[in-house]
């Protein structure tokens, strides 16, 4: 299978480096993800949040066997890579595990391979999996990116931003990216209680470029406006189903 690599994303193993750590357990406390969903074979998505509940990185969380225990393996922008090894380094303190590059895997993706992991978000986006570079492949990130757009589904720095859109706006719950049974988490409290009190007033939209409003907007992509938008100011915007459904449930 040809044309099937992610060239703008990269992977970050973390690994125990005794019997007595375990990567599952760091990360728990860490990201928005329940780390026990994580499996082989079966990624999740999720994301690394501020105090306050903002998104600063979000990825794909896969496991992997390793040395002692499972290694998690972090899906995410090449781009971000280094940032997020720094932050991972400084909630390490002095457990024993390492946090580094995995050199020699790459995630790929397609449409219709129906052996290999759906992508954890929603059904249509694809199937993605790891595995090495094949040689001679040119990359698939535009034919994702446009396929990812047409559904409207945001992720990464540049859509999502860092620091700035608290992560349930980013449609978190719809495309299973946070727990609300897992336990405490970076951002959880915050998180937690608009889920509960049902305030998740904004959302990260795919607006077409003719219906764009500049004073809410993030980026603009494939002829789409990405946008940062009130709830009540969604009208026309044409939302795609799985968004639509779930925001007619919460006005229920």
């Amino acid at each position: 299978m040809q044309n099937t690599v992610f060239t703008h994303r990269t992977l970050i193993r973390i690994s125990a480096l005794e019997a007595s750590e375990d990567a599952r357990i760091f990360l728990q406390g860490l990201v928005t993800q329940d780390m026990n969903k994580v499996q082989q074979d079966s990624p999740q998505w999720g994301a690394l949040l501020s105090p306050q509940g903002k998104c600063l990185f979000d990825f794909i969380l896969w496991a992997d066997i390793g040395k002692f225990g499972d290694d998690i393996l972090i899906d995410c922008q090449r781009d971000i890579a280094g940032d997020l090894i720094k932050r991972l380094m400084l909630y390490r303190l002095r457990r024993k595990l390492s946090i580094e590059r995995e050199e020699l895997l790459c995630v790929h993706w397609a449409l219709d391979a129906a052996d290999k992991p759906k992508d954890p978000r929603l059904d249509t986006l694809g199937h993605r999996w790891l595995a090495r570079f094949v040689e001679g492949d040119d990359g698939i990130d535009d034919i994702f990116k446009n396929h990812r757009l047409s559904l409207g589904v945001c992720e990464g720095t540049g859509e999502l931003g860092s620091d700035k859109i608290l992560w349930l706006e980013c449609n978190a719950i719809e495309l299973n990216g946070v727990s609300f049974d897992k336990g405490c988490y970076i951002g959880q409290e915050n998180s937690a209680r608009m889920h509960y009190r049902n305030k998740i007033n904004r959302r990260i939209v795919c607006v077409p470029i003719e219906n764009a409003n500049i004073k809410r907007q993030i980026t603009i992509a494939d002829n789409l406006s990405i946008e940062h938008r009130r709830i009540d100011d969604l009208e026309g915007v044409g939302l795609p189903n799985w968004l639509a459904k779930a925001l007619e449930t919460t006005k229920a």
